[in-house]
Formats: C-alpha cells, structure tokens, sequence
C-alpha cells in the first residue's frame, strides 16, 4: 500500500494533510503547472513532515543536474520524472535521495491512451541495464500537452489485462481518482499504489483536506481487501 497526495504548495495546508499520513506527497517543480512550488516553499514542506512520509520531486524533461540540485536543497526522498520522448534524465541520477527514502527513489511517470502499453514495454528494455534503473512506473491518461493533474482517466481494462507484473517495476496508479472510485480503481487495477492530484482539490492547485482524508481512507480499505487476498510486489 503506498498513496502519495501529489501537488502540495502550500505548507499550511502539507502539514494538515501529514496529519492524515500519506504514504509519500509530490511537489511540483514543472513550471507551467498550476501546482508548481518554489524550492524554498518546497524546504519548508519537506522540514514540517514526519521522517515516514516521503517527498516526492515532480519533474518534467529536467536537466539531471537541477534534479540533483533540488534533491539536496529540499531534501527529498524521491523523484518522479515526466518526459515528452523517450529520453529522460533518470538514469543519470545517482543516489543523492537514498538518504531520506521511505519508498521508490526513482519514479518514472508515463502516460499511455486506451490502445497499449508498448511505451512502457519499450523503456523497460532500456531502462533495465542501466546502472539506476527506475524503482516504479507511474501510469497517467494521455493528454496532449499535459503532464498530469487533468482528471483525466486512464484505461484500468488496459492495465489489468497488459501490466506486466512479474517483469515491470511496481504500478503507480494515476489519473482521475476520486474518493468516490478510488477503491473500485484499486480493486480493478490492483496497483502497487496510487497518486492524486486534482481529485482532491477544490479547485486547481488547492487542495481540500476534508477530500484528501476521504481518499486515503477509501485507498486504505480497498488495500486492505486486496491485501486480504493477494500479496502486491514491493519496490
């Protein structure tokens, strides 16, 4: 079970959100998101959390030296990278997070339409030989121009049935969830995890606590029952 509340910018509202303990939470360093947090705003974030929930940088066709330079500076546990191509800097990253982690260092993030998942069969291919290889895929819906957040769904047919869960690292579910299907995502998809950004906002970029606390209860229950009857694989 991991549940990462992705987006945060505003330490008030981090530290209520910490009180309901998340798994890990994401900042944003994407520029042209409406969630983008400054590194400074970022530190104060990082230092009011407790050492068991991960911080988690969100990063979007970034120079691997900024990654590092970010990962430092604010402390992070962890680092989830969003590309355009097939490149990305990921496996450039050495081990700077491994101090602070309490999950997967290295997330790659991908987002796939409703026909395959060849896109993440093709990385895997890569990525497996490289001296850093990614720790977990995180899946989004496709579109066009955008790096998450949308609401947008992805297919859970297409993951349940193409996920390939012996071989792949560890599935980050993404992409509209809701409390109100969080757990009928989780029981259909059977991620290792799940990550939410504007399913728990009250409008972009402002989180609403009262829905971030329904959605981990709700990502809670539907793990719990999961768990009940199948052990997920870990990172």
């Amino acid at each position: 079970m991991w549940i990462k509340i992705c987006g945060l910018n505003d330490p008030a509202t981090a530290r209520a959100i910490a009180e309901l303990r998340p798994n890990a939470v994401g900042l944003n360093f994407y520029e042209k998101s409406v969630r983008c947090v400054s590194q400074d705003i970022a530190r104060q974030i990082v230092d009011s959390l407790p050492a068991e929930i991960q911080a988690v940088g969100v990063f979007v066709d970034p120079a691997a030296a900024f990654v590092q330079q970010t990962v430092i500076r604010c402390g992070l546990g962890g680092v989830q990278i969003h590309a355009s191509g097939p490149s990305d800097s990921l496996s450039e990253l050495n081990d700077a997070s491994q101090e602070y982690n309490t999950g997967p260092v290295r997330i790659r993030a991908f987002h796939v339409g409703s026909h395959d998942l060849n896109v993440l069969a093709e990385y895997f291919d890569r990525d497996r030989v490289r001296p850093f290889p990614a720790d977990a895929f995180l899946v989004d819906a496709q579109i066009d121009g955008k790096f998450g957040g949308t609401g947008k769904m992805v297919s859970w047919d297409l993951l349940r049935n193409e996920y390939r869960r012996q071989e792949w690292p560890p599935l980050i579910l993404a992409g509209g969830l809701r409390p109100e299907n969080v757990g009928e995502a989780i029981e259909a998809v059977r991620p290792w995890g799940v990550d939410v950004a504007s399913g728990v906002e009250s409008s972009p970029g402002i989180k609403d606590v009262a829905l971030v606390a329904r959605f981990i209860e709700e990502a809670r229950r539907a793990f719990a029952k999961l768990e009940s009857t199948q052990k997920p694989a870990t990172p």
